[in-house]
């Protein structure tokens, strides 16, 4: 018999002489998996009523592992967040939208046939948090967004929440989050495994989070959601729970039943997802809808994902509409890419005369060098600095020297 065999029987076994335990160790472990496996969260009340969920919208609906809460409406073709219209996004170009989230498994999704997602979670990851509601959005067949939120009502019903997703995410092309891939996505899978759930397997995932932070970054710093919001569709939303606030809340209704304290959660995750079916409109034809600094970074973007001839227009549009200094270096750099060194140089030059940046001179000297066969104007700019290594710098140095003196001059 093997050790860890004897141990089991040790611990499943009274001791010799004494009463047995009311509850053997190796139940009270279960019991305290199971707690670790529903967030650590057990409510001290019972589970509140189904009923008392209308007034938050929600009915609930049979699966095969219990009723699940379901809250679902259908948003008018014409409704905006901000400025941008959620009904772009069924149109919007998924081979561009692969492009910008540097993801090729996204080209030739059918976009109108996407999920959307976010949580509400009662911790930051871990065995020891789960999703107590999920918020997805879907185009039907006609071209309608519908909007469902799924609630549990106690972590006991995680399974049948679970299975509904499931569903959802079966019918759907593509994932579309924002941060869903670090976390959101994750998180679920690991709630599948505990909740002893089959997971279905994950289509491409469009995070939106990495989306923004290329074009945004260099314009808006930090790239949170109600930041976006604001200053890229034009959104407020007004008075909104913070971050923090919406484990203890869940916690809090968990020991009260007051469903009511979950209604500000419940609608920070409907902004949440009908704010990311309106930035897949965007992204979707950002050169009509982006102003010039992020369109600066849709260009490197873009450059970055060997699309130079889309990455050329969209730099081209930046330096027209405003994106200064960076528009012009990015002009330039797309077209050294494409092998169009006149023009690189033309937008370099025009550049060192507004900057004084020493990779900037480094271009322009190899260009000097190479291309113009200009050693002396090349000279000049290693003289006044580049990037390179001191010893790389001395190398090119001697070697522009080396040519001036074979020239005569």
């Amino acid at each position: 018999m093997s050790r860890f065999k004897r141990q089991l029987e040790r611990l499943a076994s009274p001791p010799v002489g004494g009463a047995a335990p009311s509850v053997a160790p190796l139940e009270q472990l279960q019991r305290r998996l199971d707690a670790l496996g529903q967030g650590g969260l057990m409510a001290s009340a019972e589970a509140a009523p189904w009923r008392s969920f209308e007034a938050l919208g929600f009915e609930p609906r049979p699966t095969e592992r219990g009723p699940v809460l379901v809250r679902r409406w259908r948003l008018p073709a014409d409704h905006l967040v901000g400025r941008a219209p959620t009904s772009a996004a069924r149109s919007a170009s998924a081979g561009l939208l692969a492009l910008l989230a540097l993801e090729p498994a996204l080209a030739g999704r059918e976009l109108g046939r996407a999920l959307y997602l976010d949580t509400e979670t009662t911790g930051l990851g871990g065995a020891g948090s789960l999703a107590f509601l999920i918020g997805l959005a879907a185009f039907d067949a006609e071209g309608a967004l519908w909007l469902e939120q799924l609630l549990l009502r106690s972590p006991g019903d995680e399974p049948a929440l679970l299975g509904w997703l499931a569903q959802r995410v079966d019918h759907a092309s593509c994932l579309v989050s924002f941060n869903g891939r670090s976390f959101d996505w994750p998180l679920l899978a690991s709630r599948y495994v505990m909740a002893r759930c089959p997971a279905p397997p994950a289509p491409p995932h469009l995070d939106l989070l990495h989306v923004a932070r290329r074009l945004h970054r260099a314009r808006l710093g930090r790239c949170s959601l109600k930041r976006i919001e604001a200053e890229v569709l034009g959104f407020q939303r007004g008075q909104d729970l913070e971050g923090a606030e919406v484990a203890p809340r869940y916690a809090h209704f968990l020991r009260t039943g007051d469903v009511q304290e979950l209604a500000p959660v419940i609608e920070h995750n409907a902004w949440d997802v009908l704010s990311m079916a309106a930035l897949v409109g965007l992204y979707g034809e950002p050169l009509e809808r982006l102003e010039g600094g992020d369109l600066v970074g849709l260009a490197r973007t873009l450059r970055r994902a060997g699309a130079l001839t889309e990455a050329s227009l969209a730099a081209e549009r930046a330096v027209v509409h405003g994106g200064g200094a960076a528009a012009l270096r990015a002009r330039g750099d797309i077209a050294k890419a494409r092998g169009e060194r006149s023009r690189a140089l033309e937008d370099y030059e025009a550049l060192a005369r507004e900057v004084s940046d020493p990779s900037l001179r480094l271009e322009l000297a190899k260009l000097y060098e190479h291309h113009v066969k200009r050693p002396w104007s090349a000279l000049e700019q290693v003289e006044r600095g580049t990037s390179e290594t001191p010893e790389r710098q001395a190398r090119r140095r001697s070697r522009l020297q080396g040519k001036l003196r074979r020239q005569g001059r």
